[in-house]
């Protein structure tokens, strides 16, 4: 069954990145898809801190697909970046909420690797609001994240999903490439 799960997880994970750095709004409904599925999966394998990222992501998801198409209509929605201030507080806060996240699940549940996953969660919950804004950020964030998350990934024996994340990395590189150079054009 886990097997299914992660294999149609990570082709519409696939899907939504694909879609994603070519700024397309169809991006958002195979990352809600994708989403919705690993709740399951990650549920079952005793990640609850990705199985609440996942949760925030179909959320993140349709406020996405929303504000796209609100700001596509409107013609302004242009590639932009934070200021060194906004990085350095977005930092800060994502390390406090992490230790606290990672606390609450090491204390309270059985979760495995509980202050790693709290970091890899809270951040994504950074650079997918930065996504969906589209700060040029968010693919540096995810570069980070992709990297420590294939480490757990690894450490679960979740395979596909390790192979997925290694492709993330490499897209999260991609990414970033193509959003600068719209962004210089702009």
């Amino acid at each position: 069954m886990n097997l299914y799960l992660e294999l149609f997880a990570v082709i519409f994970g696939l899907a939504y990145l694909f879609f994603l750095i070519r700024e397309q709004i169809i991006c958002w409904i195979f990352g809600v898809s994708s989403s919705l599925i690993s709740i399951f999966l990650f549920y079952r394998t005793g990640l609850y801190s990705e199985v609440i990222l996942y949760v925030y992501y179909v959320i993140i998801g349709v406020f996405g697909f929303l504000h796209w198409n609100k700001s596509i209509k409107n013609k302004n929605f242009l590639i932009t970046d934070l200021s060194i201030n906004t990085y350095l507080f977005l930092i800060l806060s994502g390390e406090v909420l992490s230790l606290i996240l990672g606390f609450i699940f090491n204390t309270y549940t059985d979760a495995s690797a509980p202050y790693l996953d709290a970091h890899t969660t809270i951040f994504s919950f950074i650079a997918s609001y930065l996504e969906v804004k589209k700060y040029i950020s968010s693919w540096k964030f995810w570069i980070v994240i992709n990297g420590i998350t294939i480490i757990l990934y690894l450490g679960k024996d979740l395979n596909i999903y390790t192979i997925l994340t290694v492709v993330y990395l490499i897209f999260s590189f991609v990414g970033y490439k193509r959003w600068k150079e719209k962004m210089a054009l702009q």
